[in-house]
């Protein structure tokens, strides 16, 4: 066994950069290369592009990247562990068979299949969506599962050099090799969750490092940001820091946002191989751009896997135009209306149904942040989306966006011409048996040959915790100095399906009381009025000193891939909540007691 696993982490996303794996090769030392590419909206783009072709399906990217550097992969002996292929696995490894007898480089290559269940989709028929409780659409174009880190610790047991996977959890490409070096079995929760803990800071690349920090300003070298590279130790500890020579900041606050993002309830964050509670993590400076963690827990996995399917719902297109001067924001709405109102004249002329929905978002005049609307505004962009079953339709519309150049005074900025009707892809949620679905590991050794591996996959428990108690609604009668929740906090937001999380962090101990008691679930729907959000849930995360919240069906229908929402994943609601007006003790900002980043006792 290894004192220590070193891991770095060079894409977190399909069009990430291709220069960190450079910047992580030449400034840190390394066992493993990994990376995260998958997303919801990327898997249901990737099911247009294998319907087209049936060798695509995989991120081409992760062969443009890797390929320069194979030489120097192979010297040092690193192993690299990738979700790039997708909905290919096999073409993937193939792909990349052929870069490295290019390069001169002999690799063992890995493919895991089993994710893609889609030739199972008959045996599926009429299972309920998850969150909307809505059957399966009768056609599909994807339906993977998000496979656990056991298979791809099996293929490095048996000498892969490169592990490609289809769907798996985000944080598998971690763990996995974790379990393999250090030889975590399959029932050490504790373990399995700091691993996965470590994959989830790491996942999503310089977000770790001092990316999407509420603190921009003081987070140096962004034209040059260091991606994460984690030391990670048998004990299930690891210590967070970035490659010499570059930007960004490893600090407990930026690693903290990041422990946040997406979880939804802390105490059971539900992966493939564990269920996790991240409420007492703590995270320590360990010196400079270097942060410990610590403090995870996980019990028993379920017995089920997640599953995403995606499927055609009919088409949208979504355009912007900019407005500037006397009356902007004013001008810019009435075009927008009168655009659909035209665009519903035309196509019930033409045979057509109405419009399925449509979208106006009137940025500068206050509909992105709610509030008091502001068609004064002197500077403006608006954002009209439309939908409708049939792309004939909307093409009437993408052919009458130009036109009101010509009367509404002032548009401009329209660069890309007339707008794109593209399908609306919608992304369904739903649970299979573990023991449905089988899991092999294809290893291609190059002269060698091929061999199968069958991988055994824990079962899970039938009473695995899935949830852990919401914090109570306790609010107080504050008083003191007024501020905005950014004096006294740092927050993150992103999506979950039509789902939003928004972890928020004191910046000193004493004030996680202020976000206890006065960041209500009921003053977040009152801030968030304006996305007639459903609901708001809200978790203590003791060891970070913070709160997780959820708002419920935000996100204007089925996630990121179908809404017409302008910021369709939820990206800006933790800037938009750190508006929020709070109370503390009257002397409490005094200087040094709100501290910058890095402010996490």
């Amino acid at each position: 066994m290894k004192d220590v696993v070193r891991i770095g982490c060079f894409a977190a996303f399909w069009g990430d950069t291709k220069s960190a794996i450079r910047d992580i090769l030449d400034g840190a030392e390394v066992d493993y290369l990994v990376a995260d590419y998958l997303s919801e909206i990327t898997m249901a783009l990737l099911a247009r592009a294998r319907a087209k072709d049936p060798d695509g399906g995989f991120i081409a990217d992760f062969i443009a990247t890797v390929a320069p550097v194979l030489p120097q992969i192979a010297e040092r002996g690193i192993k690299v562990v990738t979700n790039a292929g997708a909905l290919n696995p096999a073409a993937a490894a193939r792909a990349l068979r052929a870069a490295a007898e290019e390069a001169g480089v002999r690799l063992a290559i890995a493919a895991v299949e089993g994710d893609d269940i889609l030739g199972r989709a008959d045996q599926l028929a009429g299972a309920a969506d998850t969150f909307t409780g809505r059957p399966l659409p009768s056609r599909l174009g994807s339906l993977n599962v998000y496979l656990g880190a056991r298979p791809i610790a099996a293929a490095l047991a048996a000498g892969a050099d490169v592990v490609i996977t289809g769907r798996c959890v985000d944080a598998a490409v971690v763990l996995g090799p974790l379990m393999h070096e250090f030889g975590w079995k399959d029932d050490e929760y504790d373990l399995l969750s700091a691993g996965s803990l470590v994959g989830h800071i790491v996942e999503c690349g310089p977000q770790a490092t001092g990316g999407n920090s509420t603190d921009w300003d003081v987070v140096p070298g962004w034209e040059r940001m260091g991606y994460p590279v984690a030391e990670c130790f048998p004990d299930g500890t690891a210590v967070i820091t970035k490659p010499r020579g570059t930007g960004g900041l490893v600090s407990p606050a930026t690693v903290s946002e990041q422990v946040l993002y997406e979880i939804g309830d802390p105490g059971a964050y539900l992966m493939a191989d564990v269920v996790c509670d991240w409420r007492e993590v703590r995270l320590e400076q360990d010196g400079e751009d270097r942060v410990r963690v610590s403090g995870a827990r996980g019990s028993a996995p379920t017995t089920t896997y997640k599953v995403t399917a995606t499927s055609v719902e009919g088409y949208r297109a979504l355009t912007t135009a900019m407005f500037a001067g006397v009356g902007a924001a004013g001008k810019a709405r009435r075009m927008a209306e009168a655009l659909i109102a035209r665009t519903e004249r035309l196509i019930a002329d033409a045979g057509f149904t109405p419009l399925t929905e449509s979208s106006i978002e009137v940025v500068g005049a206050g509909d992105i942040r709610g509030g008091a609307r502001d068609d004064a505004a002197t500077e403006a962009v608006v954002k009209i989306g439309v939908k409708h079953p049939e792309k004939a339709a909307l093409e009437i519309f993408s052919g009458e966006f130009s036109s009101f150049a010509l009367v509404a005074q002032g548009m401009t900025g329209v660069f890309a011409g007339r707008p794109r009707v593209a399908p609306s892809i919608a992304v369904h949620h739903l649970l299979v048996n573990k023991a449905d679905v089988p899991v092999r590991v294809v290893i291609d050794d190059g002269d060698a040959g091929t061999q199968s591996i069958d991988v055994e996959i824990a079962p899970g428990e039938p009473e695995a915790v899935t949830s852990t108690p919401q914090l109570p609604e306790e609010p107080v009668e504050a008083s003191g100095t007024t501020v905005p929740l950014a004096e006294i906090a740092y927050a993150r937001s992103g999506d979950k399906g039509n789902l939003a999380n928004v972890g928020i962090i004191a910046r000193r101990p004493e004030y996680a009381a202020v976000l206890r008691e006065q960041v209500t679930a009921e003053r977040v729907a009152a801030h968030f009025a304006h996305l007639s959000l459903a609901g708001v849930r809200r978790w203590a995360v003791p060891g970070l000193n913070a709160i997780n919240i959820v708002l419920d069906e935000v996100l204007g229908g089925t996630g990121g891939t179908s809404t017409l929402r302008y910021d369709p994943q939820g990206k800006s609601y933790a800037a938009m909540l750190l508006t929020l007006p709070v109370q503390v003790p009257a002397g409490s900002l005094s200087e040094g007691v709100v501290a910058a980043v890095g402010g996490l006792a």
